[in-house]
């Protein structure tokens, strides 16, 4: 914080000018006597510099068990989240996406990684009461053409599916705002100026990119391992402070790797996802969506026609939110009653439903 900004008389403040100490710590960190001898200021004078230095310097908050008990903490310590618009999906995840923090969702191609995405930036426009955010999302695309098509598919059957009064008030379309980035300067340029403009004037809440891989397995050589990590850390930095100074959540769409250790955090898997171990300690949540050769036959169309629909599956292979048992490493993964870890989903016109 800029010391000229303290209320503080101008004579106090040209003192610690004239002294050089232009900075909160180097003035906490002196005695009253040190100060006095540096500034020529009175003791009063010190004590009232002191205290507004002092109050002017972010405190972490902190809560009671009763504080928690009674609904009475700070809102940087409370969580919220994100309803992912299928009350099957919300229950797997406690509650859908959790806020702040970043949520990666890795998969497979046509795992439904980017449907999942798209009705994230619907739900996210819902009201409070309905688990939304209640504002717009920031799409940023590094692989393809943002699915324009399907967007529009999506509303309107989501519109269909919420009260017909809010659906009226809310305007879908027009609060997505969607980047192209193709490489990674842009993707910087786009996250550190247009997205904390977009977050000041309250226009978004949510910010999703798809996918970060994209831009971080083919820009690097074999011996630019160091190089890449420290990007992919500049990155997931800068996203953790957006996310937790405007209390909103990322999502970043990853994509999957062949396993060749034959071991990951779920047990044997032919993939795991990918940019290493640098990038998962910058993931709060990560969600592992997979195809599965199951099919639903006889599903009614919007054309009347039948059709069949694959069958997938999300595993959450870590979450601070979920019980510790949830996301825990299995060995046999081949019977589906034996963990809890793992959900069938799959994707319709209507959009993302989990099955019972």
């Amino acid at each position: 914080m800029d010391l000229s900004e303290l209320e503080l008389p101008p004579r106090i403040l040209d003192a610690i000018r004239k002294a050089k100490l232009n900075s909160s710590v180097k003035i906490l960190s002196l005695s009253v006597a040190d100060l006095q001898r540096q500034t020529k200021l009175s003791g009063n004078d010190i004590k009232h510099l002191l205290r507004e230095v002092a109050l002017s310097v972010p405190r972490v908050p902190v809560a009671s068990a009763l504080d928690i008990s009674e609904g009475r903490c700070h809102p940087s310590l409370t969580v919220q989240m994100l309803t992912t618009g299928c009350k099957v999906l919300d229950e797997f995840l406690r509650g859908g996406i959790v806020c702040p923090g970043i949520t990666e969702i890795a998969g497979e191609s046509a795992a439904g990684k980017t449907q999942l995405c798209m009705q994230l930036c619907l739900t996210a426009q819902l009201p409070h009461q309905l688990n939304g955010l209640a504002a717009g999302v920031a799409y940023i695309c590094t692989e393809d053409v943002f699915p324009n098509k399907r967007l529009h598919q999506m509303i309107q059957n989501f519109k269909q599916q919420i009260d017909p009064d809010i659906a009226k008030t809310i305007s879908f379309g027009d609060h997505i705002f969607i980047e192209h980035a193709s490489d990674q300067e842009s993707l910087w340029q786009c996250i550190t100026q247009r997205i904390p403009v977009l977050l000041k004037r309250g226009m978004i809440k949510c910010v999703i990119v798809d996918s970060v891989a994209a831009l971080f397995r083919g820009e690097y050589d074999i011996g630019q391992t160091a190089t890449r990590a420290h990007h992919l850390r500049s990155l997931g930095g800068f996203l953790h402070n957006l996310s937790y100074q405007h209390r909103i959540p990322v999502i970043c769409v990853n994509q999957v790797t062949a396993n060749i250790a034959g071991n990951s955090e779920l047990g044997s898997q032919d993939f795991i996802p990918a940019l290493g171990l640098t990038w998962s300690n910058l993931v709060t949540c990560r969600l592992l969506l997979s195809r599965t050769r199951m099919t639903l036959e006889n599903t009614v169309t919007s054309t009347g026609h039948a059709s069949t629909i694959t069958v997938r599956t999300m595993q959450a292979m870590f979450a601070p939110h979920l019980p510790r048992d949830f996301c825990r490493t299995m060995q046999v993964m081949v019977v589906p009653h034996v963990y809890r870890d793992l959900h069938y989903f799959v994707v319709e016109s209507q959009g993302v439903r989990g099955l019972q």
